[in-house]
């Protein structure tokens, strides 16, 4: 099957709405702390307006009440950020206080080529996080042509990522996948569903329940599942291994059991800490002691420990492919992120030796930019909860709604 792109569709004179993710952190006096979504669209832009199209870009930002304009919520810090990165959107202006109003009609029919507009924050309408049809309908007149860039809100079935491509179908207008939606599939499905071996998962984080489906889909698939973080406190204390005041689910317990009996069941190797690095508290300054085997009663395991980092980073160094969800221990605290830190070098050892790595998004992203080694992985997600939920084997409708050819090796992945 052949991938169809944004790059492989005629835009000269054409408007493409461009359905983009540039919900980015920003500090309370509205400046961007971290622009790597918006840089990463660029490609995806700069594609369409060298090749005479126009755009019309749309995201989210936040949660706001879907009641109409929100100050705090608005798009407007995004226009600057993208006219400062390219000089094909020194023009780029916001237009509207909401995406339905008689000015963005306006203005989107206006376009000529090589212009571009940025339209507000689309969850200012009730009927985004609703998937409304009506509103579908509306944003559809904007354009000729649309394309899903938002890799990270591609599991969900809002408004402008389900119902506008069904709407711009019906009409008979292209749907296809942008240049950073094909690279996030391209290794999170593609690679991952002929990984090369050994194929070895990193699966850290807080919460068990969090991780559930993405570790029974692994199970059978890689290797070796290295588990860090909080949750591997619960698949401790579910094989009565004593925890102190480290966090555990205890309503997991079983499903702990569960997935360590399907791993061994299925030939995948789970791996978990056997040492760590505690505190009496997850706070700055607390008294950090190491214990081996038994947390002690009055303490909590914040990271792994030294052994179970070196081990851990051999076993990354010898993988062929690997996928990190989760961090390994409470890497935003000194010095509980040194486990963390430690297996992110032995993966970029990995990398520059051959292997492919890919990091999920949000706090795995999150961690691998806190230790300097953006650079270091083969592909490092743009979609914490749709990076996760792909993992987990989940079909997304999103991307059901492109057309047929947009995807390759989507559908690979899933069982």
């Amino acid at each position: 099957m052949t991938p169809r792109t944004i790059e492989q569709i005629d835009v000269l004179n054409k408007r493409v709405f461009l359905r983009a993710d540039f919900n980015v952190p920003q500090a309370p006096d509205g400046r961007i702390t971290d622009d790597r979504r918006i840089r990463l669209t660029l490609a995806t832009i700069e594609s369409i307006l060298t090749r005479g199209g126009s755009v019309v870009m749309a995201s989210h930002l936040g949660r706001p009440q879907g009641t109409g304009y929100e100050a705090q919520y608005s798009i407007a810090p995004i226009a600057p950020r993208l006219r400062e990165l390219s000089p094909l959107l020194k023009h780029l202006a916001l237009v509207g206080q909401r995406c339905t109003d008689a000015s963005v009609a306006k203005a989107t029919a206006a376009l000529t080529a090589g212009q571009s507009v940025l339209i507000e924050n689309l969850r200012f309408e009730k009927g985004e996080k609703k998937g409304d049809a009506v509103l579908a309908t509306t944003l559809s007149s904007y354009a000729d042509i649309y394309c899903n860039d938002a890799f990270g809100a591609s599991h969900r079935a809002d408004a402008s990522m389900l119902a506008l491509p069904q709407a711009m179908h019906a009409q008979g207008k292209p749907c296809v996948s942008g240049l950073l939606l094909a690279r996030e599939i391209r290794y999170l499905s593609g690679v991952l569903a002929a990984p090369e071996k050994p194929f070895v998962a990193i699966v850290g984080g807080a919460k068990v329940s969090d991780k559930i489906l993405a570790l029974r889909n692994l199970c059978g698939r890689v290797d070796t599942i290295l588990v860090g973080g909080a949750m591997a406190y619960t698949f401790l204390k579910a094989l009565a291994t004593p925890v102190g005041r480290s966090l555990v689910q205890e309503q997991m317990l079983d499903e702990a059991r569960a997935i360590l009996k399907l791993a061994d069941e299925s030939g995948t190797r789970i791996v978990l800490p056997i040492d760590h690095v505690c505190g009496e508290a997850l706070v700055a300054g607390t008294t950090v002691q190491t214990a081996t085997g038994a947390i002690p009663d009055a303490l909590m395991g914040l990271d792994i420990g030294p052994v179970t980092a070196q081990k851990f980073c051999a076993i990354a160094r010898d993988a062929k492919t690997i996928v990190w969800n989760g961090p390994l221990g409470a890497f935003e605290t000194a010095p509980f992120e040194r486990g963390t830190f430690a297996v992110i070098g032995a993966v970029v050892a990995a990398t520059a030796a051959g292997a492919t790595s890919i990091a999920g998004g949000g706090d795995t992203a999150a961690a691998v930019d806190a230790a300097g080694a953006n650079g270091g992985f083969s592909h490092i997600s743009t979609g914490g909860g749709a990076s996760l939920e792909m993992l987990e084997g989940k079909e997304f409708e999103s991307l059901n709604a492109l057309d047929s050819a947009a995807i390759v090796g989507y559908s690979a992945v899933r069982k």
